[in-house]
């Protein structure tokens, strides 16, 4: 057990590992959450610890399991993002597998952290019913509206698209390792939620309204049984650009040994002119890369991403890549010129960009498939829908 206090509310609480875990009266999905992957993060946690006060009352009501899980422990005891390295990083297709084998080493700080979330949640799925989900409850160093951050899947737009805020995908396309990369390989709807600025009350009431939303429509709890509109209003009324959906089409990453200082006065969704001077590098500028919008300056010390960039994506090509998807025409992808599987289990492709020069990033997001840059002849590509659990969500989705 540890202690975590909270600046913003002047209070610290003693949770366990998990905060809490309430099992309803009635049959339903598994809901869970996580708050303080990040320690510096911890709104979350205390959003998530007073739902749980208030819903153990309510088991009667509640359908399914509601579990709340505290991340890096050790973090949110010190109030820093992490102590040796970021366990929102850590959740790579190597590392998974070696702790699938038991292969991990010289287990301190974050891959002690790792482990046990690792163990915790295969216990979880193991033992409860579906339909899961996942939400991970996250601030973010700079003044910003709450948006969600979604790899960009049907199940997950689905869901996501009931909420009154921003979505951002790709970001699976330029983060290696988040916790709920590795969930969504599992076929799970997973995301992450962002409330607002680390230390702003609001961010606190968004955390908590977020968490009701997600447990009404994942039909764990009838918005009769809470302040259903409130919530939704709490949150709609944070977010100017409610409903939009951008797409990230640029990261600038800090590398080991960089100093970086981001330009004072950026907020998140700001617009941004290609060439706009936007932060330092070892004393030199970082410029815009396009016309779009500044996405989550880094004003802290601890992070590799300095910003990235994001562009509006028009709801035309959204319903567009939904009918492909469906049709499954990417299947066709491995006989085309210059596409090969890239190994003998049929996970991934790679892309030849000098032969296959139509199969430019845009066209690959529309057939469902997320890609990393190898160098700037090739890519590697991987099916987004294909380990999508999509009869688990059908049944409910359509009561």
């Amino acid at each position: 057990m540890i202690e975590v206090y909270s600046k913003t509310l002047d209070k610290a609480i003693k949770i366990d590992r998990i905060i809490g875990h309430i099992k309803g009266s009635n049959p339903g999905p598994t809901v869970v959450f996580f708050g303080g992957i990040h320690g510096n993060e911890n709104s979350g946690v205390f959003a998530l610890y007073q739902m749980i006060s208030e819903l153990q009352e309510k088991k009667e009501f509640i359908h399914g399991s509601i579990y709340a899980i505290a991340g890096n422990m050790k973090a949110l005891e010190n109030g820093a993002r992490y102590c040796s390295e970021d366990l929102n990083r850590l959740w790579s297709e190597d590392q998974v597998k070696n702790l699938e084998n038991g292969q991990v080493e010289n287990l301190q700080d974050e891959k002690l952290e790792q482990q046990e979330l690792f163990q915790l949640v295969k216990r979880i799925i193991s033992k409860e019913s579906g339909p899961f989900y996942f939400m991970d409850l996250h601030t973010t160093s700079s003044e910003t509206i709450p948006f969600i951050v979604v790899n960009d899947s049907l199940l997950n737009r689905k869901f996501t698209e009931q909420l009154p805020v921003p979505m951002i995908l790709g970001i699976e396309e330029f983060l290696d390792g988040p916790i709920l990369s590795y969930i969504n390989e599992l076929g799970y709807v997973s995301f992450g939620y962002e409330a607002g600025q680390h230390d702003d009350f609001a961010s606190y009431q968004n955390q908590t309204a977020f968490i009701y939303l997600c447990l009404t429509y994942a039909e764990c709890i009838d918005r009769k049984e809470i302040d259903y509109f409130h919530y939704y209003e709490q949150l709609a009324k944070h977010s100017a650009t409610s409903k939009d959906i951008f797409e990230i089409v640029f990261r600038f990453r800090i590398h080991q040994g960089d100093t970086f200082e981001m330009r004072p006065g950026f907020v998140n969704f700001q617009r941004v002119k290609k060439n706009h001077e936007l932060a330092l590098r070892n004393g030199r500028k970082v410029l815009a890369k396009y016309d779009g919008r500044v996405f989550m300056p880094l004003y802290q010390s601890q992070g590799n991403e300095g910003f990235f960039e994001i562009r509006k994506v028009h709801p035309f090509f959204l319903k567009l890549s939904a009918v492909l998807r469906k049709t499954k025409i990417g299947h066709i992808l491995p006989y085309l010129p210059g596409i090969r599987w890239q190994s003998a289990d049929h996970k991934a492709m790679v892309v030849n960009l000098k032969v296959a020069q139509l199969l430019a990033k845009p066209m690959l997001h529309l057939l469902g498939y997320r890609s990393k840059q190898v160098d700037k002849n090739r890519l590697v590509i991987k099916n987004r829908e294909a380990a999508s659990r999509t009869r688990d969500y059908t049944a409910n989705w359509n009561s």
